[in-house]
């Protein structure tokens, strides 16, 4: 039996509730409709607008990557997802449902349909492994011995069927961080948030528990919405991302036209350290800002696909006849395409330079001079 089908033999003793309505022609598993989202004066704290005409869309399936800076709004966002917080104004539709409209036995059902990854994993001490993971079943009413057989099977989905009986304080940050993952599935839910879920972790295993979550969305077709202030995140998971900033989205897209195309001054502070965008420190002490006699224009060009490596060099020297020096280069895969950035050393002065910026910009290939060197 397959990963997938033990996941499907065991069902919830009580059913979700069904859609409210028919899916929309784009089928949004998470929908926010002119969002807002304000808290009250309290005592001394001022009152806050945390979110403010919030409108986009999730794709079922999809994994989306919500980011933004601490106080951006990211918190309020989840909160409004998982039904714990009511919109000011505006609706959220979770699975064709206005979960903002729900209240009581409706709400607690709606939310087993959603599951919820923390940063700081928030395990039970006194429960072991299983125990943890079994909490959410024995609210929902599930019988000891489905919950066994559930408990087991999500055990060894995350990798770790051999922690069943280890308490919290036994295992180590990305064991426990598995075990949050499996209490998160436990309902089989739709929707995975995962709040900062690896901001605690050391890259390796961040590296390995996003890895899982990659998987969980591919076998079992989980909708994951990652709420994070890490680009790195976004970049090796995610296909689409939405950037968040006082309150407001300024930014959302597929990944990759995020990354080579970023059009507002936040989303360039973020990928400024992850797609290459600096210029090696040897190079840098050397630029001037006008042309040097014998020297070569410094351009940096970003690039996407077939692009993405030195063929650019080899067609600027083939159809130019262009000597072009590749002076430095980054790619990663970003959403399932290569991107990066090149940086390129043109001679024969501001003509050449000229002629090879236009040439790349005829070709969609994104260019910047970054000045001259001898």
């Amino acid at each position: 039996m397959n990963v997938h089908q033990s996941l499907t033999a065991v069902r919830p003793v009580e059913p979700l509730l069904p859609a409210a309505h028919p899916p929309s022609a784009v089928d949004a598993m998470v929908r926010f409709e002119q969002v807002s989202k304000a808290y009250p004066a309290y005592r001394d704290k001022p009152s806050v607008q945390a979110l403010q005409g919030i409108d986009f869309a999730i794709p079922r399936g999809s994994i989306t990557g919500v980011i933004g800076r601490s106080g951006a709004g990211k918190s309020s966002l989840v909160r409004l997802i998982n039904g714990l917080e009511k919109p000011s104004s505006g609706r959220v539709i979770v699975d064709g449902r206005d979960i903002s409209g729900l209240a009581g036995r409706e709400l607690r059902l709606a939310q087993r349909s959603i599951g919820m990854i923390f940063q700081h994993f928030n395990l039970l001490s006194s429960r072991t492994a299983a125990d943890n993971i079994a909490l959410p079943l024995e609210i929902a009413g599930w019988s000891r011995a489905d919950i066994a057989v559930r408990v087991a099977e999500l055990l060894e989905l995350v990798g770790i069927a051999d922690k069943y009986d280890r308490y919290p304080s036994e295992l180590s940050g990305g064991q426990k961080q598995r075990i949050g993952i499996a209490r998160a599935l436990a309902t089989r839910p739709n929707v995975l948030l995962s709040d900062e879920a690896t901001s605690a972790l050391d890259p390796q295993t961040t590296r390995s528990i996003l890895d899982l979550l990659a998987n969980i969305n591919r076998e079992l077709g989980v909708t994951i919405i990652l709420i994070t202030h890490e680009m790195s995140v976004v970049r090796q998971l995610a296909k689409e991302v939405v950037v968040i900033d006082g309150g407001y989205i300024v930014e959302r897209g597929h990944v990759a036209d995020i990354f080579t195309h970023p059009g507002h001054p936040v989303t360039q502070a973020f990928l400024s350290e992850v797609v290459g965008d600096s210029v090696p420190v040897s190079l840098a002490s050397r630029l001037q800002p006008q042309p040097v006699v014998g020297g070569q224009a410094v351009v940096r060009v970003q690039v996407r696909g077939a692009d993405a490596g030195d063929t650019i060099v080899a067609r600027l020297a083939r159809e130019l006849s262009i000597d072009v020096a590749l002076l430095s280069a980054r790619i990663d895969e970003i959403g399932g395409q290569h991107v990066g950035s090149l940086t390129l050393g043109i001679p024969g002065g501001e003509p050449a330079a000229d002629k090879a910026a236009s040439y790349l910009s005829q070709h969609n290939l994104p260019v910047e001079r970054l000045g001259y060197v001898a």
